[in-house]
């Protein structure tokens, strides 16, 4: 089992404290005027923070690593594509 606060003692707006402040990345594709981005953490192991990059002090959602990876191919086979106009 993962370690990190089970449901009943996640707080996002405090899960920030699980990661180093240094360690936060933004995506390549990150618009250059900050856009509609989100900021990854990998820093903690077995843990993948990821924050909005237009809030500084963004609440901080915590995934386990199997969580992110399924995320990963989800996203990569289109399973969240929007549906074609």
């Amino acid at each position: 089992m993962t370690d990190y606060p089970s449901v009943a003692d996640y707080d996002p707006n405090t899960a920030v404290t699980l990661f180093e402040d240094g360690a936060w990345h933004k995506s390549f594709a990150s618009e250059p005027n900050g856009g509609n981005c989100v900021e990854v953490n990998l820093g903690q192991d077995g843990l993948v923070g990821v924050r909005d990059t237009k809030l500084t002090s963004s609440p901080v959602f915590v995934f386990g690593s199997g969580e992110w990876a399924a995320f990963l191919i989800a996203v990569k086979a289109g399973q969240f594509d929007l549906p074609a106009a």
